[in-house]
């Protein structure tokens, strides 16, 4: 080949290489390689040669923070709602009760299946799976410096279950203790679940019943100090209970410490005084006391909380899964920041090593990544592979276990007055409390909504819509099940038919709320707000931001006409997704009438029955597509999960039960 030839060729190359270089980095992990033909001399003739370049292989580049010791996580609010393990139900208060507390078992590393010991060393279950005895870890001892005990572990479980609530996580021990369908510790006073949440009634309660209540719970959680022992008798053979005691409501408080400071004292005489308690009520909700590799340090809230490295742990060795023995990480600083914008400039300048990303803005920063980390479902891991020199890693397309959905209210409470309902008459400037009670109010917000621009717009395109209250890959789940489309025709349809016709002529107003920062929830409620207002201007939702306890209280207290809430999953089974939307937390919420309860109870409790997985299968299609004929929410859509942190992190796993609230142990910062 001429030097003419050669040069012709290399300065091909070379061009092609700086442009490369001057598009940045790839928007996916895909090679970049560039073919061109180019017209050169060889040997006295003109010829047309292919040339192929390659972009230089990324450098190694050492990411460093300014301060290695601390980390800090902006999420897009402070929502703690209680740090009492036995009532907190919402996802910003595990990410510290998880950290700060630990519980008998924990999951092995990224499995949301198996489990490893904890606070107990070992477990046997009877031949029968209905009765458990744990073997309590010796040399244990709590942030104020008390020696963990077997009764502590019997205390912290006996008193979740006693104080109840059915806003509380405490129904996912009830059942397996007292039998399905027993949600709430009153129900053992009083079947009929009329004492439920009612705790100056149940005061007033036979206190024969109350003692033999109470001593139902002690006498099916024991413990026994000398041998170092706890034994739980189920009443049933209960698959999921190891799952059940791996999460935050299982964690193990100092008996002590918790009577001083307000809680019930163990005297089977005295329960009912502390049945019942509300975030506000709780005497732990605001203090903790755990064996955590973490301490509470300090909360602020509806600002932040801060967690410092209790330097006493009691793991002294690397777990099988390898995980770390001791944390790496002195300080974690949880921050909330509703403003999107804020989130981004904090991860630009290096002043947060995670934030919460609205989908709707990883245009903007996915160019600030420089190394790309994809799920891979076979190892339970991610694949990374380094695209330049920017300073963030992704971590994309783990299957999640939670969903946003739109949940309407069938008898709203309006005690006192409630200005979310306008005039609270079916006159165009309100809507009477029984609104969604009518079938066809119901199908036009469904059809009225349209999935495609939800995924497209909120989600990145990167969601499916599910058909039913289940997720996909769960047994009974139907990809091809039942499930509303988008169609405005169908949705004025089901407008005219509404309340015999007076929908139609009178129109209606009504507020949708969401809770302060949540872009995803805000979109949805825009979707319904200009779907309905381009069939008539009469059709009137305004939208309404509201702070995060406000949001929960009056969507708890039925006041929401129209709530946008999301349901991340307690435990890896069916029943733990048909139970709380059909019967449970959000049935409960939306005050399903009495009739409607009674049947998808039926159908619910014969579901969680059923041992034989195929048989099971049919039984929940057959809940969808009761579900479905009723329409008593719009269904959302599951997301596949995107994470962002500074490539200076490290350390980091997934298990979906946790999603990226992780064990903040784990985790390294250089």
């Amino acid at each position: 080949m001429s030097k003419k030839t050669w040069w012709a060729l290399a300065s091909v190359a070379l061009v092609i290489s700086m442009l490369l270089a001057a598009c940045g980095p790839a928007p996916t992990p895909e090679k970049v390689v560039e073919t061109v033909i180019v017209t050169v001399e060889k040997e006295g003739q003109v010829v047309e040669v292919v040339v192929t370049a390659t972009p230089e292989p990324v450098k190694e580049v050492e990411f460093k923070s300014a301060d290695p010791t601390t980390m800090v996580a902006v999420s897009i609010g402070e929502n703690i709602d209680s740090l009492d393990p036995a009532w907190n139900y919402e996802s910003d208060g595990d990410a510290v009760i998880l950290n700060v507390y630990d519980q008998l078992v924990t999951y092995k590393g990224a499995s949301a299946l198996e489990f490893v010991p904890a606070l107990a060393t070992g477990w046997t279950v009877s031949d029968d799976g209905m009765t458990y005895t744990f073997d309590i870890r010796k040399g244990v001892k709590f942030h104020d410096g008390a020696d963990l005990t077997p009764e502590d572990v019997a205390y912290s479980l006996q008193r979740g279950v006693l104080q109840g609530g059915t806003s509380s996580p405490q129904w996912l021990f009830t059942e397996p203790l007292f039998g399905i369908g027993i949600y709430d510790i009153a129900e053992l006073v009083d079947p009929s679940g009329a004492l439920d949440d009612d705790t100056e009634s149940l005061k007033a309660a036979d206190a024969g019943l109350l003692a033999t209540a109470c001593e139902r719970v002690t006498n099916i959680i024991t413990y026994d100090d000398a041998a170092g022992t706890v034994t739980i008798q189920l009443s049933t053979p209960w698959g999921p209970f190891l799952a059940t005691l791996a999460q935050s409501w299982g964690s193990i408080l100092d008996k002590d410490w918790a009577v001083e400071n307000g809680a019930w004292d163990g005297d089977c005489a005295t329960w009912q005084n502390f049945y019942g308690v509300t975030s506000e009520t709780s005497p732990l909700g605001k203090i903790v006391n755990g064996t955590g590799a973490y301490k509470l340090d300090s909360w602020t809230p509806g600002e932040e909380k801060v967690l410092v490295r209790n330097a006493e742990w009691w793991r002294t060795e690397p777990t099988a899964e390898g995980l770390p023995a001791q944390p790496a990480i002195d300080r974690v600083v949880l921050k909330g920041v509703s403003e999107w914008g804020t989130r981004f400039a904090m991860m630009q300048a290096g002043d947060a090593d995670n934030v919460s990303v609205p989908r709707d803005s990883i245009t903007q920063i996915d160019p600030m990544v420089g190394e790309w980390c994809e799920y891979n479902l076979e190892t339970a891991g991610f694949d990374c592979e380094v695209l330049s020199e920017q300073p963030l890693r992704l971590f994309k397309g783990a299957p999640d276990v939670s969903r946003t959905d739109v949940f309407f209210t069938f008898d709203l409470n309006v005690e006192g007055g409630n200005p979310y309902v306008g005039s609270g008459q079916l006159d165009g400037n309100g809507i009477p409390p029984d609104f969604f009670n009518d079938i066809h109010i119901r199908k036009a917000f469904n059809y009225c909504f349209d999935f495609d621009a939800y995924i497209n717009d909120a989600l990145a395109g990167e969601a499916v819509q599910v058909s039913g209250p289940l997720i996909p890959g769960m047994i009974g789940y139907d990809v091809n099940g039942p499930m509303y489309n988008f169609d405005m025709d169908k949705c004025a349809e089901e407008l005219q038919a509404a309340w015999d016709g007076q929908v139609w002529e009178k129109g209606f107003r009504l507020q949708v709320a969401y809770n302060t920062g949540n872009v995803t929830r805000q979109t949805i409620a825009q979707i319904l707000q200009n779907n309905f207002a381009s069939i008539d201007g009469k059709f009137r939702l305004e939208i309404i931001a509201l702070p995060w306890p406000t949001y929960l209280a009056e969507f708890r207290n039925s006041r929401l006409p129209v709530a946008v809430s999301g349901w991340i999953e307690d435990l890896h089974d069916p029943h733990n997704w048909a139970q709380p939307f059909l019967i449970g937390t959000y049935a409960g919420r939306q005050n399903l009438p009495q009739e409607m309860w009674d049947m998808f109870n039926a159908l619910v409790m014969e579901g969680v029955a059923e041992t034989d997985n195929a048989k099971r299968a049919e039984l929940y299609k057959n809940i969808t597509q009761v579900d479905y004929d009723n329409a008593i929410a719009i269904r959302g859509a599951v997301v596949t999960t995107r994470s962002y942190w500074q490539r200076w992190m490290g350390g980091y796993y997934y298990n979906p039960i946790y999603g990226w609230d992780s064990r903040y142990y784990t985790l390294t910062k250089q």
